[in-house]
Parts: C-alpha cells; sequence; structure tokens
C-alpha cells in the first residue's frame, strides 16, 4: 500500500499555514510595489505595465501544461498536480510558479467543489480562492449582462438597427448552477417591460466575456474583441455587433481590472497565479494568456492547467490559446490516478457524494491493463501536438504496486517519456520531487516539433471533423441541420478562418459518457454551432452538453456555513 496515514481536511490544512505577504512572493516573481495591486495581505493584482516591463527585462522560462485522462464524476486530481508539481520544482531548485483557473461559484455551491487544489498541494487562502476572490467574475458578469440589456432596451425603443429579435443569440449569465434559467421568457407583462422573446442563461465562466479575458493580449486587445462580439442579425441578414450597439466601450470600462491577473501563493509560499478558465467541457477551459506570461518572465519553469481531459482542455489549450498567445509548450504532463483507469477498465461506479464502491479498492491489475486504453489514447493526443508527455500517477493510499507497475508499463508502452508516482496531496513538494524532475528534463528538451492540429484557412466542418476522428477516435460527425444551417452562415459571414471550441461531455473520450475506455464505431452529432466572434471560435454542441449546469438532489451548498467565530465551514 501506499501510505495509510489520515490527514486533515483541505480547509484545515489551509489553515494551519501562515501565507507569507503577497508583496514578498510578487517580488520573487521580480514585480516592484508600483506594479502590484494589493486586495489584504495575502492576494493581489498584477498591473498590465508590471508584465510587460518583466517581459522586457526577462527571459522567458519553460511552458509545461497539466492535462489527464477522462475523469471520473471526483476527479483525478489535475488543479492539485498542478499546484503540487509547482511545489515540487521550487524543491528541486528552480523557480517555479503555477497558473491556475479561476473557479466558478457554480461547482463550489454545487457537486464539485472547490478548485484550489487538496490536502498539501493547494492554493491559499483557499475561501479567498474559492469565493469572489477579487470579483472577476462578477465584473464579467455584469458586462455580459450590460450588453443583453442594450439589445432589448434597442429593441424596445424602435429598433434603429433592424434587428430581427428571433435571432438574438446573446444570452444572460448567472454564476450558479439553475437548470431552470437555460430557456426562459423574457419581456412579459405589460408594454413597458419591453419585446417579449423566448431568451435563456449560461453559466458566466462559459461566457463569452470570459474568454476574451483569458484570450487577450492587453487592455486594447480586449476593447476590439468586445466590439466584434455578435449579439444578433439584422432582418437582412447582417450581424449586429457590441460595437453596433455602441455597448462595448461601457463593457470594457466594467473589464479594466478583472484584465489584471491575480496572484495568490501556494501551500508551501510559491507564486500562483488566477485568472480565468473554468469549464473546459463547455468552454475553452485554460487560464488566461496574460497569467501565463507573466509567470513565464518571472520563473524558470511556469505549470499552467487545462480542463478535464487532454481531448478537451489540452486540444484546446494548443489549438486556441497557443494560437492566439503564440507561446508554445515545452511539455504535457498528463495526471492519471488507479481509480479512473479501473473505471474504464469496466469495474465498479462512482457517484460523487457517495462511499467509493469496494471493488474500485480491491487489487486489480487486469482492470489496470484493460483502462489503460484510456490512458494510452491521451498520451497520443499530447504526442498528435508534438509535445512530450509524462504521466504523473496521483496515487492514493488504496493503490497497490502491483497496479501502479501495470499503469507504468502502459504509459511508457506508449510513448510517455516518463511515469512517476506523485505523492503531493498528502507530501505536498516533496511528494512531488521525483515527477519535478522528470517534467523538469522534459521541458528543458522542449517540443521543437509543436505544431496546431489543423490550418486556419481549412473549412469549418473539416475543423470539427479532424477533432473528432483524430483526438477523440471517431468514425465521423453527423452534423444536425440546426448545426449546418448555422456553419453556412457563419463561413458566409468571413468567419470561417476562426478555430472550433467543442462543447462535449468530460466523461468520455466520444460524446457519449456511458462510453468508458477507448471507445470506437461511434460518430460525434452536432446538434448546434455557436459563435464567438470576440473571442474569436465557434462552439459546437455536441450530445446532450448544456451550458448552464443544474444543481444535484444534495448540493454542496448544504454543507457550506459560517460559525459562531464567522469562520467558513463546510467548504472542500
Amino acid at each position: 500500500m501506499v501510505g495509510s496515514t489520515p490527514i486533515p481536511s483541505d480547509l484545515e490544512i489551509a489553515r494551519s499555514v501562515a501565507p507569507r505577504p503577497i508583496l514578498d512572493v510578487a517580488h520573487e516573481l521580480g514585480l516592484r510595489d508600483e506594479e502590484v495591486e494589493l486586495y489584504g495581505n495575502t492576494k493581489a493584482k498584477i498591473t498590465l505595465p508590471g508584465v510587460a516591463r518583466l517581459e522586457r527585462e526577462h527571459p522567458r522560462g519553460r511552458y509545461v501544461v497539466v492535462t489527464g485522462t477522462n475523469p471520473t464524476p471526483l476527479g483525478e486530481g489535475k488543479s492539485t498536480t498542478t499546484v503540487g508539481l509547482a511545489q515540487g520544482l521550487q524543491r528541486i531548485g528552480l523557480r517555479a510558479s503555477a497558473a491556475i483557473r479561476q473557479p466558478s461559484l457554480g461547482p463550489v455551491f454545487g457537486i464539485k467543489g472547490g478548485a484550489a487544489g487538496g490536502g498539501y498541494s493547494q492554493v491559499i487562502p483557499m475561501e479567498d480562492f474559492n469565493l469572489h476572490l477579487t470579483g472577476d467574475v462578477h465584473a464579467i458578469g455584469a458586462a455580459h449582462n450590460l450588453a443583453a440589456a442594450f439589445i432589448d432596451n434597442h429593441i424596445y425603443h424602435g429598433n434603429q438597427l433592424g434587428i430581427d429579435a428571433r435571432t438574438v443569440v446573446w444570452p444572460r449569465v448567472l454564476d450558479i448552477s439553475d437548470r431552470a434559467l437555460r430557456e426562459v421568457i423574457v419581456g412579459l407583462g405589460a408594454k413597458e417591460n419591453g419585446y417579449a422573446r423566448q431568451a435563456g442563461f449560461v453559466i458566466t465562466v462559459a461566457s463569452e466575456v470570459m474568454a476574451i479575458l483569458a484570450l487577450a493580449s492587453d487592455l486594447k486587445d480586449v476593447r476590439a474583441r468586445l466590439g466584434r462580439i455578435v449579439l444578433a442579425t439584422r432582418h437582412n441578414g447582417a450581424p449586429v455587433t457590441a460595437e453596433d450597439l455602441k455597448v462595448a466601450g461601457a463593457m470594457a470600462v466594467l473589464l479594466k481590472d478583472a484584465i489584471k491577473p491575480n496572484l495568490m501563493q501556494t501551500l508551501e509560499g510559491g507564486p500562483a497565479l488566477v485568472h480565468c478558465g473554468p469549464f473546459g467541457n463547455i468552454a475553452h477551459g485554460n487560464s488566461s494568456v496574460i497569467a501565463d506570461r507573466v509567470a513565464l518572465a518571472g520563473s524558470d519553469i511556469v505549470v499552467t492547467e487545462a480542463g478535464f481531459g487532454a481531448e478537451m482542455g489540452a486540444e484546446k489549450f494548443f489549438d486556441i490559446k497557443c494560437r492566439a498567445s503564440g507561446l508554445r509548450p515545452d511539455a504535457a504532463v498528463v495526471v492519471v490516478t488507479v481509480r479512473s483507469l479501473k473505471l474504464h477498465g469496466g469495474v465498479g461506479k462512482i457517484v460523487a457524494g457517495q462511499p467509493l464502491d469496494p471493488a474500485l479498492l480491491e487489487n486489480n491489475p487486469a482492470a489496470i491493463s484493460r483502462g489503460a486504453a484510456n490512458l494510452v489514447k491521451h498520451i497520443e493526443i499530447v504526442r498528435a501536438f508534438g509535445v512530450p508527455p509524462v504521466v504523473a500517477i496521483n496515487v492514493f493510499p488504496t493503490d497497490t504496486r502491483e497496479e501502479i507497475a501495470a499503469l507504468r508499463d502502459a504509459a511508457l508502452a506508449a510513448g510517455a517519456v516518463d511515469a512517476v508516482e506523485s505523492s503531493h496531496f498528502v507530501d505536498g513538494g516533496k511528494g512531488a520531487e521525483n515527477l519535478a524532475k522528470a517534467v523538469w528534463a522534459a521541458a528543458e528538451k522542449g517540443a521543437p516539433e509543436f505544431h496546431l492540429l489543423y490550418p486556419d484557412d481549412a473549412p469549418l466542418r473539416h475543423k470539427i471533423e479532424t477533432i473528432a476522428t483524430r483526438i477523440y477516435g471517431a468514425d465521423g460527425v453527423d452534423f444536425l441541420p440546426a448545426a449546418d444551417t448555422a456553419l453556412s452562415r457563419y463561413e458566409a459571414m468571413g468567419f470561417g478562418s476562426l478555430p472550433v471550441c467543442m462543447a462535449k461531455t468530460q466523461y468520455s473520450l466520444s460524446h457519449d459518457p456511458s462510453l468508458l475506455g477507448r471507445p470506437t464505431g461511434f460518430r460525434v452529432p452536432v446538434r448546434d454551432v455557436s459563435l464567438s466572434a470576440g473571442a474569436g471560435f465557434v462552439t459546437p454542441m455536441c450530445g446532450d452538453m448544456r451550458t448552464m449546469p443544474g444543481l444535484n438532489s444534495h448540493p454542496g451548498g448544504e454543507r457550506i456555513d459560517i460559525d459562531a467565530q464567522g469562520n467558513v465551514v463546510g467548504l472542500f
């Protein structure tokens, strides 16, 4: 067995450490006092002039993306590995930073819980990280909803632009999971309440405004991208943009502070950049380009996180984020657990909030060998971009030596540079030292053959089919009528050169969450496609994916409260 000592809860661990003054952390990155805007003593924003100066005066560090296999409903520990690996790299003498995605309140109060990492590999303070932080998500929601209000207001006041109300594609947003808001009717009641039409809500972090912040290079770029957002079409079919409605400038004003990356620290006191990017299944699922840039300028190596498995977050990291930023990765880390491969090997069932299935705790190397087909595919996906993969085996106390050996053998046979056990959850940076050595060795060699999956000038349908066949392993794509019409319309509008941000289940390589392992013989149904002209991509909706999650029967918010001393309790 790989250790069995119980450890305190994540919140107890986070509170057991006295954070360093955040200015000290900023100074280690090379930032000056005037380039840091304090939000108390433990978190801060970094000014854009500070980012630009660091980039001018410092060489760029190595760039590593953390991805994983298709996760179980409990997750496989990518955030925890991102933090633990950064701590491990620091322990072997490197200036290392973590760039971790900013959480949404939807999962915090829903089924998944917080996103600050876990155990002895966390970003602290945990409560601040998971609850509001510096208010970026609220600013995104306000900017997004301002545009929604402008649309309905314009139609109410005479509709001089000739907007066809049936074609309004700009929803409203809320950062709480609420399935009742997926489809709504606005404007009901008296005439002064506006024009009645069907509308809907998406979760704030899946908003195009979030993607714009994540992909923009500076405030000027944010303003330009906001202006390009397509909100609706006119009766003659021409697009109506945020610039046309004269709302883009006001949206930019609401985002002038949100664009600045947030600086926090790991449990061991190293820099952690926290900015943008959750929901890799329906959004692009990566932290901001600006956060990565400032970390790269102040570090020998940066560990940045991508959402869910390699077929989702990593593919979007390469094809969308790297395409936009011009940055090139040096290596990738594929996180895997024994329990996830058992599940992909046909053993057990995992239900979030329920005790772990006893079958997943039994020694079963044969199930690992069967389930390793999923890991092998994710290694192949990373290698398809010319990036060297290192497999991080995120170990649990119930894992056996035989199971870990079977997992490692499968990873190496599939072409992983290395496959290394890591006990960062229970041992912090010390438990990730061997992983850190393997990742640094791979990153030093770099990825001289890195390439994107498809060229800009490929047709949109070809881009979607390329991802489905080469990355997911599908036999092809079935475009439903709404998707087919949308793709033709976007290409006619001149958006055919945009990359693709697929929205599909995270639990399978396919569109169907029940197809575990490495499924074959399936086709991907695309029911509709949305346009994010400001962010710079189109989003095909595969299968039954929804952009507003719902709560489960016993959401995590039931556990969260304030005790008599005013402390947060029940936050995981």
